[in-house]
């Protein structure tokens, strides 16, 4: 790949640990703390170029995550600190360096699965309007800019390793009894509505549940499923889209404005399904009528995408970090600084 041989990312050393140079790695937030990790410590290191004057683009390596944690008043909704960090952090490499100044940080990029990762960059006019933000929180109606930001999967991994229940899902001609499943706390306007018309029906059909009985296991269930429902919560993205993805339970994407992860060269069309949250209703006459032989097709090309959204240590082609590193490529290759 072009990539792998031509492109070389500049990190900044400035700031410390915990909130520089270090991350999650394990949780919800996994992606943004193994991301930093690779880059600077993984063999992946080498896209890392000490050369500045080589580096096609700059890595800014502070984790969001760890500012709420250490930097946000609990029970305040307050983000300032977040955004006063960022703003001290471009003030900082901007007057140290010239790279930041000559293309107002087009160049640069950050990354973020928190979701006030958007509202941290706020800190700067610049990161915000000009930069590639890499973000779980990929909302297109609350300035998420597709042709300059990359969308993260939102990968939980509770203790840094996917569950061995979903390393080798069952053969496609394994029987999955239930149609769909979902089961998740009343979060956004979405689940709501999901939940007030499919919860507790009793149709074995269509397993939505708000609280999961403690008798029932939550992967269990989706490896049983033909159809995983993922709507989004408070915010767009879903963790249960790559759990789906894992277990080869169709996603079935029900969201707004939502830009999906790596749809520069993933068809999801291929992989999963789509609904609007207006045939939320008409959920179970929607995935019925899926003919069998496009279900088969659709897992088959879970099967194929994969590995894009697997989180190797160390790193692998084609994964879940070469994959958003590429995705941060393609934008460097499409800025134009004039």
């Amino acid at each position: 790949m072009e990539m792998e041989r031509r492109f070389k990312v500049y990190v900044y050393s400035e700031g410390e640990p915990p909130i520089v140079h270090d991350g999650p790695c394990k949780d919800i937030y996994t992606m943004e703390g193994r991301f930093i990790h690779e880059m600077e410590h993984g063999p992946s290191a080498r896209f890392r170029t000490r050369d500045a004057t080589r580096a096609h683009a700059f890595f800014m390596p502070f984790s969001v995550t760890r500012m709420v944690t250490y930097l946000y008043q609990p029970s305040t909704y307050d983000v300032t600190p977040l955004q006063r960090f960022v703003a001290d952090y471009v003030g900082a490499v901007s007057a140290k360096y010239p790279f930041w100044n000559r293309t107002h940080g087009a160049d640069h990029f950050m990354v973020a699965c928190h979701d006030w990762g958007p509202h941290a960059s706020v800190g700067n006019p610049h990161l915000y309007n000009n930069s590639i933000r890499a973000l779980c929180n990929a909302n297109a109606s609350e300035g998420f800019n597709p042709q300059k930001d990359v969308s993260l999967p939102e990968i939980h991994l509770l203790d840094g390793n996917i569950s061995p229940k979903l390393l080798s899902p069952p053969p496609t001609h394994a029987p999955r009894p239930i149609l769909a499943f979902f089961a998740g706390g009343l979060h956004g306007p979405i689940r709501p509505l999901l939940l007030r018309h499919w919860k507790d029906r009793g149709d074995p059909d269509l397993r939505v549940y708000e609280y999961l009985p403690k008798h029932l296991d939550y992967y269990t269930l989706m490896l049983q499923s033909k159809f995983c429902l993922c709507p989004s919560g408070y915010e767009v993205a879903s963790p249960r889209i790559v759990e789906a993805t894992y277990a080869e339970c169709v996603p079935v994407i029900i969201s707004e404005h939502y830009v999906l992860p790596f749809s520069d060269v993933l068809n999801w069309d291929a992989f999963s399904i789509k609904v609007e949250v207006s045939g939320i209703p008409r959920l179970k006459e929607i995935l019925k009528a899926v003919p069998e032989d496009k279900y088969r097709r659709l897992r088959e090309g879970l099967k194929a995408v994969r590995r894009h959204f697997v989180l190797n240590q160390p790193a692998k082609r084609f994964d879940a970090f070469h994959m958003v590193l590429h995705s941060i490529w393609l934008r460097r290759l499409n800025l134009n600084l004039g």
